[in-house]
């Protein structure tokens, strides 16, 4: 099913939702609904779906998937969103599967859901009927007055000094240590560190004594080999065993004869040639292995004292490893380290005096950060309070109704503190202030904190107040009001449609509505309803003509359970009448 919508007379902000496309979700079986600018209002049956939209919609914005959505029957669930962007638009994708699997995709690309809410989730904004009780909570009132007045860099600038105080407090703290545990453990320190020194390690070195102490191990067997093997090659010519100079000069003089003769044979055939030089290298090549032989065989040491030693310097590295690292290098490391950390504790009185005099640095600037911080807090107070005033008197509030209060916690004995205003008052890293937002709805009663007096209806005006004029300072493309309107009577539900149309003259606006005077401002409006298909509830959407508009304002005026009479008819076309003659009225640019 596919629904559209044609009205072009507000803008089109940039990154605005242009269609969204659900499938398999609860009772939607599908449909695709295509949102034009300005006001979209969905309306319908109470459990027809309108808000099942809406979480279809927080699903393409990286929301958590809830596999309880998906269609009975279904294999899985897709919404996929459609948002204008240049060069061409944007896409996003969500698919959960029944068996609890949730894939994401932005235009062709498989992406997480973080990161499919980090770039789709900034261009819808979603305020659900939730919002209102966050709206009592200081914290949430303190984060919408700085997000109303753009304060991101005095709130930087705060959230750093504080980072950097708390860091160097951190530090302070650490430094305040007993005299006698600080010696102890200065003592440990300097003991390690010249252990380690005193050994004088190498990287490598037992790797080293290892080798030599396996070579000695068998001492005797390799002189007496290498022995037999001088003497072998040796041999004179005629195989006798005189001196070593003797049995040397006797192998060459026997390879000298066999070259003179080789050379003879050359001289009457070619190929004796190659083995002439073959045979010359046989002398220098017997020469050098010979050397070899005697050098690696005078070489192993077998005598039990060096053997004692060896093992000795072995088992003093092997017991610094075990202590101080897994090899030489790591040692050697370690010893660095403690050296360092010593010479550090050992100035510890002058480590702390520079720590105490930076603290008391930083905390100036903790204090010039909160006093910055303040100083936008309360231009923007003024102007937040005069704004969501001026709405509110629209929705029948007296004048000056309400107000954003800024306040300080006085810091208590044991808690650090700024001084503001002459005061000593506490801190953290969003500032020293609170921020309450009060009203007084009755005239001569004072002013009072807003959790502390509002009704229900009172409390859903204030929040649509307070988010419309929050929503005009924001440049989010699309704002979503999900029947935020709970608990407000119809003698205000008009002029909260019309602050929805302006809104929507600067943003694309869904709002799904239980009121026909906030829908009659509609410039689309979209009818949600169920139905049985197959012997199965489905949702339908329709777009809606004019006349399907009276007729579904006029159900809405006469309640679900009875047909619409005349009457209701009437009404509806004149709720519908007057809506439009005042928007001809509205100035151009409004």
């Amino acid at each position: 099913m596919s629904v559209a919508a044609d009205d072009d007379s507000a803008v089109a902000p940039v990154g605005a939702l242009l269609e969204l496309t659900v499938t398999d979700l609860a009772l939607i079986e599908r449909v695709r609904i295509t949102f034009e600018s300005g006001l979209n209002v969905i309306t319908g049956e109470t459990g027809a779906g309108k808000s099942i939209l809406i979480d279809a919609l927080g699903l393409a914005l990286g929301a958590r998937a809830d596999t309880s959505l998906v269609r009975h029957g279904a294999d899985a669930g897709r919404v996929e969103a459609l948002f204008d962007r240049l060069p061409e638009p944007l896409i996003a994708i969500r698919e959960i599967a029944a068996s609890g699997r949730s894939t994401a995709r932005l235009d062709d690309e498989t992406v997480t859901a973080a990161h499919l809410a980090d770039i789709a989730g900034p261009l819808v904004e979603i305020h659900g009927q939730h919002d209102q009780q966050r709206l009592l909570d200081g914290r949430h009132q303190r984060e919408l007055l700085d997000g109303y007045g753009g304060h991101l860099a005095e709130r930087a600038a705060m959230h750093d000094a504080d980072e950097r105080w708390r860091s160097n407090r951190a530090a302070l703290t650490e430094l305040a240590i007993d005299p006698r545990e600080l010696g102890r453990r200065i003592e440990l320190l300097d003991h390690e560190a010249a252990e380690i020194a005193a050994a004088r390690l190498r990287p490598g070195e037992a790797e080293e004594i290892r080798e030599r102490l396996r070579a000695a191990q068998h001492g005797e067997a390799i002189v007496r080999g290498g022995a037999a093997a001088v003497a072998a090659l040796s041999v004179d010519a005629a195989g006798a065993t005189g001196g070593t100079g003797a049995r040397e000069a006797g192998a060459r003089e026997a390879l000298a004869v066999a070259v003179r003769e080789t050379r003879g044979l050359a001289r009457l055939d070619a190929r004796f040639a190659l083995l002439v030089a073959r045979l010359e290298g046989l002398d220098a090549e017997l020469a050098d292995v010979t050397a070899e032989f005697r050098t690696l065989a005078g070489t192993v040491d077998h005598d039990a004292g060096t053997v004692e030693q060896l093992e000795g310097r072995l088992s003093l590295i092997y017991g610094l490893e075990r202590r101080y690292g897994e090899d030489e290098a790591s040692v050697i490391a370690h010893g660095e380290r403690v050296a360092a950390e010593s010479a550090r504790l050992a100035d510890m009185d002058g480590e702390r005096a520079r720590r105490a005099a930076l603290d008391a640095e930083l905390l100036g600037s903790v204090a010039a950060a909160a006093a910055t911080l303040s100083g936008f807090r309360a231009a923007a107070a003024d102007r937040l309070a005069g704004e969501v005033g001026a709405i509110l008197e629209d929705l029948g509030f007296p004048r000056g109704v309400f107000d954003v209060a800024l306040g300080r916690r006085p810091a208590g004995p044991d808690q650090a503190a700024i001084e503001l205003g002459g005061d000593a008052v506490a801190f953290d890293g969003t500032g020293a202030d609170e921020v309450v937002f009060r009203i007084a709805p009755n005239p001569g009663e004072p002013a009072r904190p807003l959790e502390r007096i509002a009704s229900g209806g009172e409390l859903s005006r204030v929040a649509l107040a307070a988010k419309q004029v929050l929503a005009a300072a924001d440049a989010t493309p699309t704002i979503v009001f999900d029947e935020v309107d709970a608990g407000i009577g119809g003698r205000s539900a008009d002029p909260i449609g019309r602050n929805l149309w302006l809104l929507a003259r600067r943003h694309r606006v869904l709002v799904v509505t239980h009121l026909p005077q906030i829908a009659a401002h509609a410039d689309v409006h979209f009818r949600i309803s169920k139905s049985q298909r197959d012997g199965r509830t489905v949702t339908d959407v329709e777009r809606l003509d004019r006349d399907g508009r009276i007729a579904e304002l006029a159900e809405m005026l006469g309640g679900e359970t009875a047909q619409p009479g005349p009457a209701a008819v009437a009404s509806a076309r004149e709720l519908l009448d007057r809506a439009e003659g005042w928007r001809e009225r509205v100035p151009a640019g409004a």
